[in-house]
């Protein structure tokens, strides 16, 4: 059951007389947060007409005026047609594929880096990996938020040209502490789309299920970057040095540099803005203004609520707690492979770093299914709310099936890879453990990440800031103990344990699909969302319902005349 503003109110005085103050502050801040969050952007959908402010400037005469969208407002992204929105899609993935493509592309280059700059510490050869991905750890709590401030455009397009610069930058390294700098302000850069694509294509869907299909995508596109970088490093590295590495994925970037300059900006607010500007300097009027204009601003602003938002979200949301926790295991375990598999394929089985590169590529059909199975599942979807069966307006039944379907395909796989790398197995045998793998992995990302765009809407682009973060620490951490754990428990039992870790988890989109609601209800950022909407949608029905009965009237009153 969900609590009114009131009772949720009441209930905050009632922890602070108990002497939770931090509880009843964050609390106050969470509630705030989400009353200002609407009012600049969920009204900007909503409103049907420009909405008139009789607070007088100082300096003139005239009202403000806070303009909105207008019904069937073709300036409004989620009217925009639908080859728009697949460029925009397109371009998204291109801008994904190139920072996940960083994120892996020194994974079969680290012997030849080792070599050239003396490395001989296992630990101290994994940290080109490690420190890119503590980059994706710092960059989602700044660009997220941000984004829902600036909008997606200014912030997609400056990381991604800096991004391009410490790519560069890191294959004119000339030692090695030069180059784990370069690769953190890499990764920091490039993590700006993993956080704030989510937030573009929750600007241009409206639908959940058309905003479910271009998440697939994204989640696809997530997968081949990471993939395909250690075969071109295995390969180039070998032949031509490992700098090659980094400019060939200099390359891949300037190719895809051009495309982002026409990427439009789709953050509604901001829209609204430059309208706003527009119109005041076409008609003299300087009380035009949207929403965003009178939003809140400066650095206490910006340290105390928006910055921190991702932050409060993890600590006091549970669907984005528990959601972060599995995901950042899966991820972590996904970066471990990139030291496990030299283990396997290049320990047992004897092969070069580009021949051992080319075992990821299961994983990625794996993923490819995953895709396929998500959009057969949107299909069936779609047909069953066409037929109003009573399961399909359970907002957790939109995705967290496919989760539940993918978490045992991940834990088979981990146990498979590691029961069947030994001498006297076919290395093919342990290699087609990657297909169930990328099919677990994927299909658990795209539920869990379009069950929080669902969930939290125009917080989407913090809710995945807040996982970003997680998983990407988890991704730069975890790989550190892969060594030291398959040397000492060996691959089978290396392995299995992080299946049974997996396994722990698989319990969790269960939990969703039990207490889903509850859960939402206890939540100040999802209560408010729903109590708003309801309210909203109820003004536009009664306003439409009088501006229905005036033209009836006018009809009327023509027709005796």
């Amino acid at each position: 059951m969900y609590l009114s503003a009131q009772q949720r109110r009441a209930a905050g005085e009632s922890a602070a007389s108990q002497g939770n103050t931090l509880a009843r502050i964050i609390s106050q801040i969470n509630e705030d947060d989400a009353a200002e969050r609407y009012e600049v952007e969920c009204k900007d959908n909503k409103a049907p007409r420009p909405v008139t402010d009789r607070t007088e400037s100082a300096n003139s005469s005239l009202p403000r005026k806070i303009i909105a969208w207008e019904d069937e407002d073709s300036e409004n992204p989620y009217n925009w047609s639908n080859k728009k929105k697949a460029s925009i899609v397109i371009i998204g993935m291109i801008v994904v594929v190139n920072s996940t493509l960083g994120s892996s592309l020194p994974a079969n280059a680290i012997p030849f880096i080792s070599k050239e700059f003396n490395i001989t510490s296992s630990t101290t050869q994994i940290l080109p990996l490690s420190m890119y991905l503590i980059g994706y750890v710092l960059g989602p709590l700044l660009f997220g938020p941000l984004s829902e401030t600036y909008g997606r455009k200014l912030i997609m397009t400056s990381t991604f040209i800096l991004f391009t610069i410490f790519t560069m930058a890191c294959a004119l390294a000339s030692n090695f502490p030069s180059l784990l700098i370069f690769r953190l302000f890499a990764g920091v850069n490039a993590s700006s789309p993993i956080s704030v694509v989510g937030g573009v294509y929750a600007d241009l869907y409206d639908d959940p299920v058309s905003r479910g299909r271009a998440f697939s995508l994204f989640m696809a596109g997530t997968c081949v970057g990471p993939l395909v970088a250690p075969v071109i490093s295995g390969f180039v590295s070998s032949s031509l040095g490992w700098r090659w590495s980094f400019w060939i994925g200099l390359i891949i970037a300037g190719i895809s540099l051009p495309p982002l300059f026409f990427l439009p900006e789709t953050f509604g607010p901001v829209l609204l803005a430059q309208r706003a500007q527009q119109l005041r300097k076409s008609s003299g009027n300087n009380q035009i203004y949207a929403r965003i204009e009178l939003e809140k601003k400066g650095f206490k602003q910006m340290a105390t609520v928006t910055l921190t938002r991702p932050l409060r979200m993890l600590c006091f949301e549970p669907i984005v707690s528990a959601t972060c926790a599995y995901l950042s295991l899966i991820y972590g375990i996904f970066y471990m492979y990139f030291e496990a598999y030299p283990i396997v394929y290049q320990g047992i089985y004897k092969m070069s770093p580009g021949i051992a590169g080319l075992m990821f590529l299961p994983i990625f059909a794996g993923a490819a299914l995953a895709t396929s199975l998500f959009i057969y599942y949107d299909t069936f979807l779609r047909r069953a709310q066409r037929q109003n069966k009573s399961w399909t307006r359970k907002e957790e039944a939109r995705r967290l099936p496919l989760a539940c379907f993918g978490g045992p395909f991940l834990v088979i796989a981990l146990f498979w890879i590691g029961w069947t790398s030994r001498e006297g197995i076919p290395f093919y045998v342990p290699m087609l453990a990657g297909i169930p793998f990328g099919l677990g992995y994927v299909l658990l990302f795209m539920a869990l990440l379009n069950y929080l765009t669902d969930a939290y809407e125009i917080f989407a682009a913090s809710a995945m800031a807040a996982s970003s973060c997680c998983r990407s620490l988890a991704g730069a951490v975890l790989p550190f103990a892969t060594t030291p754990m398959y040397q000492s428990l060996g691959v089978p039992w290396a392995t299995s344990l992080l299946a049974f870790l997996s396994l722990g988890m698989c319990a969790i989109p269960f939990l969703f699909l039990w207490k889903g609601d509850a859960l939402r209800a206890g939540s100040t950022f999802c209560i408010y969302l729903r109590e708003n909407k309801v309210k909203e949608q109820a003004e536009l029905d009664r306003e439409r319902a009088e501006r229905r009965q005036a033209e009836k009237a006018t009809e009327g009153a023509s027709k005796k005349v």
